[in-house]
């Protein structure tokens, strides 16, 4: 809920498109087993005004917040991440298995919140929205609006409306 307030760090543009989509009915939540390169199930929202649909995703790790540390042949400590290309994952002892549908969520969250990385040879990244399950009854919280403050969704969190079963 507190994502798409107009205090959130998620761009307006994209909290204005993914709450047009849970107005209408035609947003959802989907558990992505595979996105993340740390292996853990990662919810990512689908809707059709998502930017990220038109553009496919460079296989980078050039920030490499989530990458991990492994021994390489020669005593040292390397890093290496899913994400990253095929070739200099498996180069780097990593089983290509593990990069089966990982998504570099470091550029893609970052994005989400108004900083792609821009390179010269492709788009910029495209961002990657992921929001709880709740997002897809959000519309009985936002009642018409188009837009909330976190003070508005706190009040509503607190009210019985909140605890209230859908009718």
């Amino acid at each position: 809920m507190f994502a798409y307030c107009d205090e959130s760090g998620i761009t307006p543009e994209l909290k204005r498109s993914v709450l047009a989509a849970v107005v209408q009915g035609k947003a959802d939540v989907k558990t992505d087993a595979l996105a993340s390169p740390t292996g853990f199930p990662f919810k990512v929202v689908q809707w059709d005004g998502d930017p990220a649909t038109k553009v496919n995703r460079k296989r980078v790790c050039d920030l490499g917040y989530l990458r991990v540390a492994y021994a390489m042949p020669n005593g040292r400590v390397g890093y290496r991440c899913p994400s990253e290309p095929e070739a200099e994952f498996v180069a780097k002892g990593g089983a290509i298995e593990e990069t089966v549908g990982r998504k570099c969520l470091c550029n893609a969250l970052l994005s989400t919140i108004g900083q792609p990385q821009e390179r010269k040879d492709g788009p910029a990244e495209p961002p990657l929205v992921t929001s709880g399950d709740e997002l897809v009854r959000l519309g009985r919280f936002l009642d018409g609006r188009t837009r909330y403050s976190a003070g508005d969704a706190l009040q509503w969190l607190l009210s019985p409306a909140a605890v209230t079963p859908a009718g």
